[in-house]
């Protein structure tokens, strides 16, 4: 199945969610940084979440979120977009544990059970805002409804699940996010809990390979009103030029630096590795650039 979310509502517009198939997206970041186990669930997690939040904006507006725990991964940094792109990483890939009292993969270990979540939407040239939560569980499905309830007082509810097979690739990631709008009704939101109470953990849902459909079909009890299907990747907005304009920007004297201390300069970006690397000539032609300007 490939990688898509869906924008649904149900009751009267009373409630409006958004699902997400992602196990590409999530893939593609851990083989990308040869994440380990239980620190692939911590990303993915986020990542799907991310998402799902960058689906609620509109237009170039974009979405960070960081989470920053005590456990031993360290912040978990994602970027989504309106149209579907996500890119994220963990400071410390390299995290696995045995599984959990439940037998699943421990998340909360991972990331921790102190410390917060702060999402900032870059809402281009208008506003910034960003928000802040205490992490409450570390098994982050709990910690962004939290979020949403304390930050932008949304009642909420977030699933998020990401299965990693034996080779440590993803087998399966996605989840929802189901929000209460404004004005809606005691029966409804009465309905909606029971709904969610009773159906399977949203990682039962992604292993058997349901749909964003079947998911929002499973969350609302089977009436919903699909509102917008969008194709979801990873994607990176990194590039050579992207690179270059920043090396110019560092000025010629701290460029001649490089040239004369290095030979060259190398770099990495931290959300998807991509190495970039500038010889001699390439680090005299900048110096050139930002000596012109």
């Amino acid at each position: 199945m490939k990688d898509y979310l869906v924008k649904a509502s149900a009751y009267d517009n009373q409630i409006r969610i958004y699902a997400a198939t992602t196990t590409d997206m999530v893939n593609e970041a851990v083989g990308r940084h040869g994440v380990w186990p239980t620190a692939a669930a911590a990303l993915g997690r986020t990542m799907i979440t991310g998402t799902m939040m960058g689906a609620m904006l509109k237009g170039e507006d974009k979405v960070t979120i960081k989470v920053e725990g005590d456990g031993p991964v360290g912040p978990i940094i994602v970027d989504s977009d309106a149209h579907g792109n996500t890119r994220g990483y963990v400071y410390n890939p390299a995290v696995h544990f045995d599984l959990n009292a439940n037998g699943k993969l421990d998340v909360a270990r991972a990331v921790g059970t102190n410390g917060h979540i702060a999402i900032t939407k870059n809402l281009g040239m208008k506003e910034q805002f960003t928000g802040h939560s205490p992490i409450v569980s570390g098994e982050l499905g709990e910690d962004f409804t939290y979020y949403f309830a304390k930050s932008e007082q949304i009642p909420s509810s977030v699933g998020v699940g990401v299965l990693v097979d034996t080779d440590h690739s993803i087998k399966a990631a996605g989840g929802f996010i189901l929000q209460v709008m404004p004005g809606a009704d005691d029966a409804t939101v009465t309905k909606v809990e029971q709904q969610i109470g009773a159906m399977p953990p949203v990682s039962k849902l992604i292993e058997r390979g349901d749909s964003p459909e079947q998911i929002i079909a499973t969350v609302t009890g089977g009436e919903y009103k699909k509102l917008e299907t969008m194709d979801v990747a990873f994607k990176c907005e990194c590039s050579r030029e992207r690179i270059a304009r920043a090396i110019v920007s560092l000025g010629s004297d701290e460029i001649q630096s490089m040239i004369e201390e290095d030979g060259g300069a190398e770099t990495q970006c931290h959300f998807c590795n991509e190495k970039y690397d500038f010889n001699e000539v390439d680090l005299q032609e900048l110096k050139d650039e930002a000596n012109a300007h």
